[in-house]
């Protein structure tokens, strides 16, 4: 955003110590196992050559997980060293299952296209397929597509270089209590695991587990703040002989736990998100958000292990995430659109360590933004019947920011109204029919923002990158109808 409208940064040092006394004044270097995830879910992406040249490699980021595989990213991700995780969406996972000339097929279109020039580590088979909502929808998918991509990787003398894993949500164990010992995969998921390990372990490839500790945050009252934040406790939560002092430890060893009571004790482990959001709920500030990823990448680069794998940190840990994303599902809540490090438009909402060390973050420059033109409410209108359109503008935008907590939830009426119909008509490139509202919306050059809440100023960006995508999966969908229309 222009720089007369960022949010100040929360302080690191030495200011931060004066809320949170027992952070470390000087962080080291993120260790080389830490990456971050990098989504598409966005209306207005940032185009990918801006994110990786004026985002990841001006950070010294090491490593990257994508949501999904994009041309774009991929293109842009060539000839830089950077470590690449390339996603598989849930909705792919049927027909590369049934088919293993579709398995070839998004083999050769995303990954042997690319091979030469970007260094490729995993393909990530599914987007959390275990997770207890989807129910069995996904299961019986899950290992006949990992094993057909597999194939397809051999096929392409591939196989050596890339491996094969599947996102698992913490909710794929159970474990009720909190206490690590406790864990065990769900009984509607163990046949599925077992064949899942299985796989795994005969190639060589780490489990993943996707972490969302503000989640368990929220669903733990019992917990405190601090537990997730690495803060120091002066009552740590025992389990037997074992004391955890932070959740991401103890969530490592429920996994450890699940997995050694599987039969599968040495399995390495890849976190392939932890985060924590800054906006959309109470608890979900820059400044929190700051105390966790700083919290966390310290706490690998010691590489102290946890209690069940003492000095045996994860393999890689991904942080959540790159970039905010307006258009991610708000199942948990509004919050998962604000699990940024970097806004929408690529600029620093807080310090967190992601390769560039105590530097503070490089943000995106020459961002492209629409004019500075906003839509708010005309208060010299009857606006009896408001509610409506401000319904209708928060359907088809993203009102998470107003939620209680978030950063605008304390506009009150009219100026929530104002900042839904701004949203609608960002999203919709400042089209001037998208302000309109039966009549009750008004364009504004005079930024309507107030202290910590934006009024968002949308950017210019080419449709191409969320129409690769959509492309790419609707080519594979007709290439696998096609299959077995012959």
């Amino acid at each position: 955003m222009p720089s007369n409208r960022r949010r100040p940064l929360p302080p690191f040092a030495p200011g931060l110590l004066l809320l949170l006394p027992f952070l470390a004044v000087a962080p080291p270097p993120a260790a080389s196992a830490v990456g971050v995830n990098w989504g598409f879910a966005s209306s207005h992406p940032l185009p990918a050559a801006q994110v990786v040249q004026g985002l990841l490699l001006p950070n010294s980021v090491p490593r990257v997980r994508l949501a999904a595989a994009s041309s774009d990213a991929l293109s842009a991700l060539a000839g830089t060293g950077v470590a690449v995780t390339v996603g598989v969406p849930d909705a792919l996972l049927r027909p590369l299952a049934s088919s293993t000339k579709a398995a070839a097929a998004w083999v050769h279109d995303n990954i042997t296209r690319y091979a030469s020039s970007v260094r490729f580590e995993y393909i990530a088979v599914g987007d959390e397929p275990f997770l207890l909502s989807h129910g069995q929808h996904f299961q019986p998918f899950v290992v006949p597509a990992a094993a057909n991509i597999k194939k397809a990787l051999t096929a392409a003398k591939l196989s050596t270089k890339i491996k094969v894993v599947v996102p698992c949500s913490a909710d794929t164990y159970q474990n009720a209590s909190m206490l690590p010992s406790k864990a065990s995969f769900r009984p509607d998921v163990n046949k599925t695991m077992g064949e899942l390990l299985s796989f795994l372990s005969n190639n060589s490839s780490p489990f993943m587990v996707e972490l969302d500790p503000f989640l368990s945050f929220q669903r733990h009252k019992n917990l405190s703040l601090d537990y997730y934040l690495f803060q120091l406790m002066s009552h740590p939560v025992k389990d037997g002989q074992n004391k955890y002092d932070n959740y991401f430890d103890a969530s490592i060893d429920a996994v450890v736990t699940a997995l050694t009571n599987a039969g599968f004790s040495d399995m390495d482990i890849i976190v392939g998100r932890a985060g924590w959001p800054t906006d959309g709920a109470v608890n979900a500030t820059p400044a929190i958000a700051q105390s966790f990823m700083i919290g966390l990448v310290n706490h690998l680069a010691k590489k102290s292990g946890t209690p069940l794998r003492p000095k045996v940190p994860p393999v890689e840990t991904y942080l959540f995430s790159l970039l905010d994303e307006d258009q991610r599902n708000t199942t948990n809540g509004g919050y998962e659109r604000h699990h940024g490090i970097f806004t929408f438009d690529g600029q620093a909402k807080y310090y967190a360590n992601i390769g560039q060390g105590p530097k503070s973050l490089k943000n995106a420059l020459d961002v492209g933004y629409f004019p500075s033109k906003w839509c708010v409410i005309d208060n010299n209108k009857d606006l009896s019947n408001v509610s409506a359109s401000f319904s209708a503008a928060c359907s088809h935008g993203d009102c998470t920011a107003l939620s209680p907590g978030g950063s605008c939830s304390g506009l009150g009426w009219p100026g929530n109204v104002s900042y839904a119909f701004n949203n609608y008509y960002q999203q919709h490139d400042q089209s001037e029919d998208s302000c309109d509202f039966n009549g009750l919306g008004l364009i504004t050059t005079v930024d309507p923002s107030v202290n910590d809440c934006l009024f968002p100023l949308a950017i210019r960006t080419s449709a191409a990158a969320s129409l690769h995508l959509t492309l790419a999966m609707f080519r594979l969908l007709v290439f696998w109808v096609c299959i077995f229309c012959l």
